[in-house]
Order: C-alpha cells, then structure tokens, then sequence
C-alpha cells in the first residue's frame, strides 16, 4: 500500500519530469531516443515504489490475532447464467430484489474505503460477475485507485472471450476461470447449462492476452470427477495454467455429503502415481493453496484444501456480498450490513468502526469440520460463485446434528467409553472368546470362502488357539493422546506427509452368531438371496477399498492386496471372518482389515435377517499388523 502523504510529496517534487499514475508510483515520461518500457518493466517499478514506500498498515483491518487483511472479495451480483450443482440448489435460490443490491457508486465507495486504509488486492466475484453489464466500467474504476495492486476476477467463463480485451484494457490482472470436467456432456451434467465449448475459448484467450498464470478452478467430487485429476495436469505441460484442485465443500442446498468429498491427500496419491517427480513449491504468504510443479511443465497444479487441512491462521481475506454485507470468514454466519449505514448517511469513521468492530471479532479458526453441523450459512451462490479460498472447514450433514460422536469435548469421549464399557459389563456384548472356540465337526458339511487361493493356505481360516491378552512382538511405545484430535479437542486428519513409506499388513477377524435356523440355511446354502458367503466375501473385499470413504479421518490407503475368508462354526452355530489387508505406504491398513471384516459381518446379517433377528455381531479386533513407528502387533 501506497503512502500518501508521502506519493503526494513525491509527485510534486517530481512534477518537472514525472507523472503519476493511479497508485502514486512515479511513471517515467518516455524521452526522444531512449527505448520504451514495456508493460512489464512498468509494472515491475510501479510495484517496487509501493513496497518501498507503504504506511505501516491499517488497524481497523487488523484481527485480534494480529492478521492483517489486504484482500477484499466483492460480489457484483447474485444472478448467475450457469447452476453448478455444488454452488446452487437445483431449484434455484431466492435472490435480492435490485433495489437492496449495492450500486455501482456504492461500490467503489466502500472499495475506495477498503484501499485506503490496506487492502491492496480486489477480486471481482458473483454469482457470475461477467453477466454485470458495467463490470468493464468498475474494472477500469477500481483502476484508478491509489494502493491497488492487483484486480482479479473469477468467472465460469462463458462470456470470458467476448470481454476479455477490454477488461484487461481497464486494468484486470488476474483470472480464475471455472472448469470442473474436461467431458463436455459432463461439463452439461454439473452445470445444469451448455457452455463448454466457451470456457474452453476463454482459457486461450486469456494465455493468448498473456495472462499467466490463468488459474482453473476444479471442484472435485468423487464419482463425478475424480477420474480426470491426471488429465487436468496433463493440460500443465503444455500451457500456463495453475490447475487448482478443490476440496469438496458445503452450502446450503448443494446436497453435500461427506462422501463426495476427495481429500488432498488422494488426490496427491493420485498425482505421485502417475507423476512421481512432482515436486512441492514454496508457499506464499497468506496462500490458501498448496503448489506443486512437473519439471519440465509450463505451468502447475495446486491444492485448495480447505475440508482436510485450514489455513486460518494467515487468512487475509474479507467479503462483501451483492447486497453489501461483510463477511469475514466464508463459512461464518455472521455478516454485517455496510449498505445500511452507507444509505443512512455513515461518514468515514463510523464505517470504519463498523469494519473494525467486525474483523476484530473474527475467530482465530474455524469451528472444526464436524462442530458446525448445524450452521446456517448461504447458498454459495449468493456468497459468490466458487468454493474459494477461505478460512473455513464447511460442516458435515445434518444427520450428525445430535453429536453422536461427542465432538463437542473430549470429556463426551470419555463418558461415551464409559457407557460401552458398562453396556459390555452388562451383557450387551458378547465376553465368550468365540474365536478361541471355532472347530468344524468333520461329519458336519463344510463351506469356506476366501477372497484368495493359495495352494500354501491353510483351509482353516482360524487356529483354534486358546484367548490370550495381546502382546507386541516388539516395541509398541503409547500415546499420550488420541492422534486424531487437536489440542483443542477437535477431529483433526493426521500429517503423514512425513512419515517414510514401509511395507504395511494387518489382520482382523469378527464372528456372527446366526442361531440354528439361519445357520442351517446358510450351511445348505437355501437362503432366498443367495449364497451369503459369497456376498459377504465381495462386501468385505469392497469395503476394504473404499475405508477412507466411509471412516472419515482414515487416509486414502491404495492396497496391494485384500483377503476375507469366511468358515461356518456348527459347534457355535456362527460365521467365522478374518481379512487381511497390504500396501506400502506412510500409514497403516488396519482400519481396513477392520473395516472388511466389519462390513462382511453386516452383509451376512443382511443376508439372513429374514429368518431371524436374534443375530449378534461380535469379536470385532484387530489380530495383527507390521510396519509403522509403534512397531508390529500380534494378538496370541
């Protein structure tokens, strides 16, 4: 940010042989013989003399927590030509009538407030802000304002190409363009509209305007578009794109699931395997993306990770919405509206206060990714058009508004423990060591299932070996706290960024006590749905592939191997069911030998529910596993 005591000092000392521009940098006037700057090299000294010459920066845009915000979003409309699944329900939301909307003068004035006390970045957003029909007009106004370093705008680019020129003729210096499918019907399905075929012009638009990068922002959500992360990043080798992958994220009405959501960390996994070399860049100041390059590449891929990882603690970003309130976390609730005391006739100073007041009570970070289940929050719609760029981990559905897993406080997981614990006393859970008791008659029929030959294996699923208490094999140091929860008690992913790849194996087991009718039945395979192990050996080796899916904080794990076995006990009238589960990795596989044997246990109830309820689901452990920092484990 510009001084500007100091810049108007400079220009009147300067007048003779300078001019000033629109930030109050000095622009030297091009004398006879000398070789004309380009528009690079101007820029380039415009932004040096703001640097050397910046005023300490505003209080007023300071936090509580000493960040400073120099980043205003500014939403120019709520209407949009496109309806993206993800930012817009279905039906459509019910927008502001006009005359509650900001005006163009409103704007620019809260935009010239903003400036001149520290922000010196704007981003133009919307709805879609390229429908506005004196978006040209404000860009070249907001232009004009001292301290403005740079004007963006983000787009679904369907009118990019036709507005490109004289945009960037009015000053924009920035773009983000929208594109989640490089599928045109696809690109159909997401967006509810046609278009494709446009956004793709005004991507090469923009490179050929010598825009770069040009940032493409791709939503990813699984079993829609995950499958073209690798093509995205080819379209990096050959162009100046910064490809940005975003983390899955929550408004209302968009029907989020947790499902749906495709974690950073995937889809790193995902990149690595194909791109091995694909090397980490330095991180910026106050980025909300993480950024990686091909060597070789022209241009990069980025992470906006904003579910699995916040970045709140350098967040510098505010926004004001269509109507004009200031937001001042994305996911926050809370909003103040700048519109009513502009049309009451605020001055200056009570509109400082009214800013000040707000960005000082913004939070050190978000609630947690499952602790504002139940927030309130607009459609993102009317926030503006992308999941972008903030501070906030979006709630998970409401089916968890009843905090059934006690994320409120860590006292709740302990009384939660205690209330497992008293059941189990209390005979809800089985305390017989079934597995110690699994022995087939040799005159009684019978079935095996495994998801794997092996001419090695052992028909036997299970030794029959008396229950002992589980012992390492080796070191297993414990942890004084759980891993997945911060120091604040709250869900939290664990890094694993750091930890060295080794060969990882773990086994797991779970027993079904069917009763004597269901177990016949199933024994002479006369179920009416069919053979039940079988069912149940594709579930549990299903399962398996899919944990990081179901159990939310589990890493994506790509597994090399899977095993179910399933074995009927006549003596005991149950299934017998053990998994084993490979990879190489930085993270463990018992939560999906766990999760198979879990999963084939409920299938097998499934499948024999009609004949009888009186079912019970138990034994479900881990037996084994090798590999990871706490050494292996061996249950004897």
């Amino acid at each position: 940010m510009a001084a500007r005591p100091v810049s108007r000092m400079l220009q009147r000392v300067l007048r003779s042989g300078l001019r000033s521009c629109s930030s109050g940098a000095p622009v030297t006037q091009h004398r006879p013989g000398e070789p004309p700057q380009t528009a690079a090299e101007e820029l380039s000294r415009r932004r040096q003399f703001l640097r050397e010459h910046a005023a300490p920066f505003s209080a007023f845009l300071t936090d509580s927590f000493g960040r400073q915000h120099s980043y205003l979003r500014i939403s120019l409309t709520e209407k949009c030509n496109l309806r993206c699944q993800y930012c817009m329900p279905e039906e459509g939301v019910p927008l502001t009538p006009k005359a509650d909307l900001l005006t163009t003068e409103e704007i620019l004035t809260l935009a010239r407030l903003f400036v001149k006390e520290g922000i010196d970045k704007i981003r133009l957003t919307g709805g879609e802000p390229l429908i506005r029909p004196d978006v040209v007009d404000i860009v070249a106004r907001l232009h004009q304002l001292e301290g403005l370093r740079t004007i963006g705008i983000t787009t679904n680019g369907i009118n990019l190409a036709r507005l490109l020129p004289q945009l960037q003729k009015a000053g924009l210096s920035a773009i983000n363009i929208s594109l989640d499918t490089l599928v045109p019907a696809k690109f159909e399905f997401i967006v509810r509209r046609k278009g494709f075929h446009k956004v793709m012009e005004g991507i090469h638009k923009a490179i050929e305007l010598g825009y770069s990068p040009v940032k493409v922002n791709c939503v990813v959500m699984r079993g829609l578009n995950e499958d073209e992360l690798l093509d995205f990043v080819a379209l990096t080798e050959g162009l100046p794109l910064d490809v940005r992958f975003i983390e899955y994220m929550p408004f209302d009405g968009n029907r989020w699931n947790f499902k749906k959501m495709v974690s950073y960390k995937e889809m790193l996994d995902t990149l690595r395997q194909q791109w091995p070399e694909l090397e980490k860049l330095p991180e910026e100041e106050s980025s909300t993306a993480k950024a990686f390059k091909i060597p070789g590449f022209r241009g990069q891929v980025s992470f906006i990770t904003s579910m699995s990882e916040h970045f709140c603690g350098t967040c510098n970003r505010l926004r004001i919405t269509a109507d004009g309130n200031l937001k001042v976390c994305l996911f926050g609730n809370s909003e103040v509206s700048l519109r009513d005391h502009l049309r009451a006739g605020a001055s200056e100073e009570e509109l400082r206060r009214v800013i000040g007041a707000a960005v000082g009570r913004k939070k050190r970070q978000h609630a947690g990714m499952f602790s504002i289940a139940q927030m309130k929050n607009r459609p993102m719609i009317l926030i503006e058009f992308l999941l972008l760029l903030q501070d906030s981990p979006p709630a998970i559905p409401s089916i968890f508004s009843q905090d059934p897993f006690c994320v409120q406080g860590i006292r709740h997981r302990v009384s939660f423990s205690n209330q497992k614990a008293t059941l189990w006393e209390g005979g809800w859970f089985p305390r017989t060591p079934l597995l110690a008791q699994w022995r087939l008659r040799s005159s009684c029929p019978q079935r095996h299932y495994s998801s794997h030959l092996d001419s090695d294996a052992n028909p036997k699923c299970l030794s029959a070996v008396a229950q002992a208490p589980a012992t390492p094999s080796g070191p297993l140091p414990t942890a004084d706290q759980l891993t997945h929860v911060d120091t604040e008690g709250r869900a939290a992913m664990v890094d694993v960024g750091g930890k060295p790849d080794t060969e990882r194996v773990a086994v797991a087991s779970a027993v079904v006590l069917l009763g004597s009718v269901a177990f016949k039945l199933v024994q002479e395979n006369q179920l009416k749905k069919g053979d039940a192990l079988a069912v149940a050996q594709l579930a549990g080796v299903q399962a398996a592939k899919l944990t990081s899916q179901l159990i939310p904080l589990c890493h994506h794990v790509a597994l090399s191997h899977v095993q179910v076995w399933l074995e009927l006990d006549a003596t005991r009238h149950a299934v017998g069911i053990r998994a084993s589960c490979r990879a190489r990795g930085p993270t463990g596989v018992e939560m999906e030998a766990l999760t198979a044997v879990a999963v084939a246990a409920l299938t097998v109830y499934d499948m024999c529910k009609a004949v009888s309820r009186d079912i019970v689901l138990g034994e479900i452990k881990l037996l084994s596993k090798t590999g990871g920092q706490r050494g292996d484990f061996q249950r004897t």
